[in-house]
């Protein structure tokens, strides 16, 4: 998977009375990300501005016939994580939780480990570089909780299929029909349920957690995407798509974070100069100072 360069935020604080905004920045990743945007339709959720629903169980379908609102499940988020995010982060992520949110309560939206991936592959890219590694995981548990889900459940289904991925090879990966095991489970699951039309919502969270899969297992052949695409019951041109997309975020990414850091640079230069200046002032006045009083 392409790197993404890291970026050092010494110079930024996260306090309550001021907050770094980079426009440039922040315009060109989060209008990058909206191509970014889950295939949705609408017409099988129905969304109103009435109370919540309750709680949901992983691994069950949305049968809520009245789901929260999408600013009920924003202010869940930010009640969640009261500390201020750097912009360049936030716009995204506020993006992206909407986003999240729609096909959330899709009346056929179920949970596979697939799709965990493939978010926390995402989310993992967007937030390398986070001034905190605490801070980013409570960012990760408030977000996922906003949306009635479970983190830990995705953090680990996401650590168990790219271990069970490591262990695979190009031409075992496709494979998984024929053998028996946790994982083939899962993937054998999703198979039915993308065959049956139903109960399988794909999006390109999911596209990129086959990207994923490919990645630790070395399978650098096309034809590998091929079969597993085949083997899932998932549209091949739609994960290129969404895919090519993907690697396009990563592009503007980079470029976003570079904005950032030659922003972050130019700040601590001025003041650096500031400082300097006020103690070249502080000094000339203690030496006219001490001027007068030798003079009486």
């Amino acid at each position: 998977m392409a790197a993404v360069t890291s970026v050092s935020f010494a110079a930024i604080t996260q306090s309550t009375d001021r907050k770094v905004s980079v426009p440039s920045a922040r315009t060109c990743l989060a209008s990058n990300f909206y191509a970014f945007k889950l295939r949705l339709p609408y017409g099988s959720c129905n969304f109103r501005s009435g109370s919540s629903s309750s709680r949901m169980v992983v691994h069950c379908m949305s049968t809520a016939t009245d789901p929260p609102t999408v600013s009920e499940t924003k202010a869940n988020f930010l009640k969640a994580y009261k500390r201020p995010i750097p912009s360049i982060y936030n716009t995204v992520l506020q993006e992206l939780i909407v986003q999240q949110h729609l096909m959330r309560y899709k009346r056929s939206y179920q949970y596979d480990p697939v799709f965990a991936l493939g978010f926390v592959t995402v989310y993992d890219q967007l937030m390398e570089g986070y001034p905190s590694d605490e801070d980013r995981e409570a960012i990760f548990k408030a977000y996922i909780e906003a949306l009635n889900e479970d983190p830990a459940q995705y953090r680990a289904d996401a650590k168990k299929l790219e271990e069970w991925a490591r262990s695979q090879s190009a031409s075992s990966l496709a494979d998984f029909d024929s053998r028996e095991g946790e994982v083939e489970g899962i993937l054998k699951d999703i198979s039915a349920r993308a065959g049956s039309k139903g109960s399988f919502s794909y999006s390109r969270f999911f596209a990129v957690g086959l990207f994923r899969l490919l990645e630790l297992a070395n399978a650098t052949e096309p034809t590998i995407l091929d079969k597993l695409c085949l083997a899932l019951n998932v549209n091949k041109k739609s994960v290129d798509r969404d895919l090519d997309v993907y690697r396009n975020l990563l592009s503007k990414l980079v470029q976003a974070k570079e904005l950032l850091k030659e922003y972050v640079a130019r700040e601590k230069k001025k003041v650096e100069e500031r400082t300097a200046s006020q103690k070249a002032n502080e000094a000339v006045t203690k030496c006219s100072v001490e001027y007068q009083s030798t003079a009486r």
